[in-house]
């Protein structure tokens, strides 16, 4: 579990990465650097891919202001988790070095930022005595190929750049990408001018089964987006998946008084996913409790379209689905888009949906509904089609 202080170190260090450094100076003298470099380092940890060296090694990453320094020593390994090693036995092959404020920008600026010039490496392939200078020799190839690998996954970690959805998916164990959806290159489109932005995410579902507490999705939105911060909501206990920037809710998508309380608590939100129960409706009454909670400018996406057709979901049976179904919910929406251009009976006081939503795109089984003002006009009640055609409207 994340406590309270450290929630609101790391928002004000996702605000730092974009501040001066007198800023940061004054952040790290009041929180001091060894709490600092903590949070930056489990960061880190999180950013950073898979090993790819077979031979363990230990890399040390130091963390320096003002003439202090807070190091830690990590061991990697192909198919193990990278751990910290605490003691003094560490034989460091690799040294990286990082100014706090440098990591602070490297984690959580713009990720276009240039990144050279900003870090000091060293090898340190260094016998402990002299009668360790054969031993060394000998395995000088493993070891430096082994430091070297293993100092590039460490700076693969210190990089708000990430990969793209489908690699994070097969990363992380989401079924978004190569299982039964193909989902991603549709997220990475719309998502994609947000991922520099300090977004509030919310995805109901969090998915698992059995002993699996799931959270895949979860750890790929929180990898995506360095300065965001992810709720995942689920009807059964996931709590124990809460680490920084990554909060398991319990609570049920077809309770709108539960969801209004949520929603007031940790929202407003930028991007609203449904991957819950994926029955319709439910599905229409996530929709229609939260979406007013989506920031002007986010999207609700909703997963999963296929049960629309499935009646054991509520959907109907044929090739129509029906006014309470999800793509019944999407039908509508598209109808309220266009709520100006609607003749009989004229619209004067525009719902909340005609109000808000901006765009509809939808793609096989997902769609992206665009939240913001939907204030265009429409032709003058007096410009019938014999006026407009008179005019040489084409």
């Amino acid at each position: 579990m994340v406590d309270t202080a450290q929630n609101a170190l790391i928002r004000r260090l996702i605000r730092a990465g974009t501040s001066t450094d007198d800023e940061i100076d004054a952040l790290l003298k009041d929180v001091g650097l060894a709490e600092v470099a903590r949070v930056l380092i489990e960061e880190v940890l999180f950013r950073c891919p898979e090993p790819a060296n077979t031979a363990p090694v230990h890399v040390a990453l130091d963390v320096t202001h003002s003439g202090e320094r807070y190091t830690v020593a990590l061991r990697m390994v192909r198919d193990e988790p990278i751990a910290m090693v605490e003691d003094d036995s560490a034989r460091v092959r690799s040294r990286v070095a990082f100014t706090a404020a440098g990591l602070v920008r490297r984690l959580f600026g713009p990720a276009d930022t240039p990144r050279t010039g900003d870090f000091e490496n060293t090898f340190v392939p260094t016998p402990d005595d002299p009668g360790q200078v054969s031993e060394l020799l000998a395995e000088m190839n493993t070891v430096l190929r082994a430091a070297a690998q293993a100092t590039a996954t460490l700076m693969a970690g210190c990089t708000s750049r990430s990969p793209d959805l489908g690699e994070l998916s097969i990363r992380y164990g989401s079924d978004k990408w190569a299982s039964f959806h193909w989902y991603t290159a549709h997220y990475e489109r719309h998502f994609a001018p947000y991922r520099d932005r300090q977004v509030r995410v919310l995805e109901i579902g969090i998915g698992g089964f059995d002993d699996d507490l799931g959270g895949s999705s979860l750890k790929m939105w929180k990898r995506y987006f360095p300065r965001g911060t992810v709720f995942g909501l689920d009807l059964y206990d996931k709590t124990a998946l809460t680490e920084p920037r990554l909060t398991a809710l319990v609570g049920d998508q077809n309770d709108p008084e539960y969801l209004t309380v949520m929603a007031r608590e940790h929202g407003p939100f930028d991007l609203v996913i449904d991957d819950g129960s994926h029955m319709n409706e439910h599905v229409r009454t996530s929709f229609r409790t939260l979406f007013p909670y989506v920031r002007p400018g986010g999207l609700y996406v909703i997963e999963d379209l296929q049960t629309a057709y499935f009646p054991d979901f509520g959907g109907s049976t044929g090739g129509v689905a029906g006014p309470d179904t999800s793509l019944g919910l999407v039908k509508g929406l598209i109808d309220d888009l266009h709520h100006r251009e609607h003749r009989e009976p004229s619209v004067t006081r525009p719902t909340p949906t005609q109000s808000t939503v901006t765009g509809v795109h939808a793609y096989h089984n997902i769609v992206f509904v665009e939240k913001g003002t939907n204030g265009e006009d429409t032709l003058p009640g007096w410009m019938d089609a014999d006026v407009w055609t008179a005019l040489g409207a084409k």
